[in-house]
């Protein structure tokens, strides 16, 4: 990005990067997150090293406030701008220069660093690995949603999911519904469930041997015959995906494993009448499996940016979580993505884990057209609820009227429908839980009484979303709104 579209030299976009692995003071929220990981951090010996700066001691992660040093991260980002820095001591252009710290990094010592200490660690990854691989620039997906044109990623991420949904969504009248009313979270969750079990078998890596079926399952034809199958009264627990060839002129070849997989999926909660819990039970609010939640929720990191020029930029960089383990000397975690690969077929025949395949990610930046103009960037953190939160994001602006910063902070709802991407040791840990969902605690007991007797199993939190950030695109007044939620370490920042 900064070689093909930016202006900056790398040593200044990645000054403030040096300033930090030269040491600062680490907020509360990584301390503390390296404290409760450090049984995983111990097993790897360069996280150790970094992490764990008080081995031994009853807290062995860094306190927070104290100053967290990563030597290695350092000397790595010094040898990319060295070798940028000689390059253009060498007469070659700024792009040139840029280019050349990228060779160090995936074919110099920076490299060889970097494979040493993975295979020593178990992995995988050869120098051939890493001096093969290129950045793919691709053209995005987008659907139009009553004007606007909604752009995500490709296949290979969660991120055509919002566009399904909001296929589906403009067969409703929303705005009548009413924002949260019982008949808005219904359809919304079915919605976002149809969806989901498309994204769970259909999605994968478009450059692989086998192409998804993008066309038909973004097909405004194919939503409307997925909106048709919404029971408007009764929650749906065996959503199953749909077929979308037909809507791209084709044959499903994997019709096979579509029976198989009714088998696989936990309908159990829906053999169970719904269960109320009025608001003065506390105890209903915490009515969370923890280990479930982290997996569904697993953290991303998201930027949204602009300038006066009117460029705009929406992304979710993210991987190296625990057990977080870093490249010998380089400093560099190493991402844990492949977990979202499948094994079986039945279960995603896109997504079964092939050399040099990229596996299906969670992550997923937005960005909105109006009249061919910026409208609005978003994104969030929270593994398989980001586009879940991204889609009442937008909904909530451009169906309620409400500002960007209402709309970050607005209670959302979680489907728990869905197959996670992320986390567990088994199938079972990562199957649908039918019919549960996640309310603000805050969500009225006439809410809660239509929700129950629709089937659905409740449970509540005062957090229903991570952290949302946006901006929103002002054409009338020329200006930028920021809006960042409360609900993690976000923010915005104008100049």
């Amino acid at each position: 990005m900064l070689a093909e579209y930016g202006t900056k030299s790398l040593a200044e976009v990645l000054q403030p990067a040096m300033e930090m692995a030269a040491g600062y003071p680490i907020d509360a929220q990584t301390a503390n997150s390296i404290e409760r990981g450090k049984s995983w951090i111990r097993q790897w010996p360069y996280s150790k090293a970094v992490f764990l700066t008080h081995p031994g001691q009853p807290r062995e992660a860094p306190d927070a406030g104290e100053i967290f040093v990563q030597r290695d991260l350092l000397a790595t980002l010094q040898k990319m701008v060295d070798a940028e820095a000689a390059a253009l001591r060498a007469g070659k252009s700024r792009k040139a220069a840029i280019m050349a710290a990228y060779d160090r990094f995936y074919k110099g010592d920076i490299a060889r660093e970097f494979v040493r200490g993975a295979r020593e660690q178990g992995g995988l990854i050869t120098m051939e690995d890493l001096a093969s691989w290129r950045v793919i620039e691709e053209a995005p997906l987008h659907v139009n949603y009553k004007g606007i044109d909604v752009y995500k990623l490709r296949e290979w991420t969660q991120g055509p999911m919002l566009l399904q949904a909001l296929n589906i969504l403009e067969n409703f009248d929303l705005k009548a519904m009413g924002y949260n009313s019982p008949q808005y979270i219904h359809t919304l969750y079915q919605a976002m469930n149809l969806s989901f079990a498309d994204r769970d078998f259909y999605y994968g890596d478009p450059y692989g041997a086998l192409k998804p079926p993008i066309a038909g399952l973004l097909s405004k034809a194919y939503a409307r015959q997925r909106a048709a199958a919404i029971d408007p009264q009764r929650n749906s627990p065996d959503v199953q995906p749909g077929d979308p060839y037909p809507f791209q002129n084709g044959r499903n070849p994997w019709k096979r494993f579509l029976d198989v997989r009714h088998s696989l999926t936990d309908t159990t909660l829906q053999r169970q009448p719904g269960h109320f819990v009025p608001k003065h039970d506390a105890v209903a609010y915490q009515q969370t499996d923890s280990a479930y939640h982290d997996r569904l929720w697993r953290g991303t990191t998201s930027v949204e940016a602009a300038d006066a020029e009117g460029w705009v930029v929406s992304i979710t960089p993210s991987g190296g979580w625990l057990p977080a383990c870093i490249a010998g000397r380089t400093g560099v975690g190493m991402s844990q993505r492949a977990q979202s690969f499948v094994l079986d077929s039945v279960m995603n025949p896109f997504n079964v884990i092939a050399p040099g395949k990229r596996p299906r990610v969670t992550l997923t930046p937005s960005m909105a057209l109006k009249n061919a103009k910026p409208f609005l960037s978003f994104a969030v953190q929270g593994g398989d609820t980001q586009d879940q939160n991204l889609l009442q994001f937008f909904l909530n602006v451009v169906e309620f009227g409400m500002t960007v910063q209402q709309s970050t902070e607005a209670a959302n709802i979680n489907s728990n429908q869905l197959w996670l991407s992320l986390g567990g040791t088994a199938v079972k840990d990562r199957a649908p839980k039918a019919g549960s969902i996640l309310l603000a605690n805050t969500t009225p007991d006439s809410t809660r009484r239509a929700l129950a007797a629709m089937g659905y199993t409740l449970s509540y939190a005062a957090r229903t979303s991570g952290p949302i950030n946006a901006i929103f695109f002002d054409t009338l007044h020329k200006s930028l709104w920021g809006g960042s939620s409360n609900h993690g370490e976000d923010y915005g920042i104008g100049w």
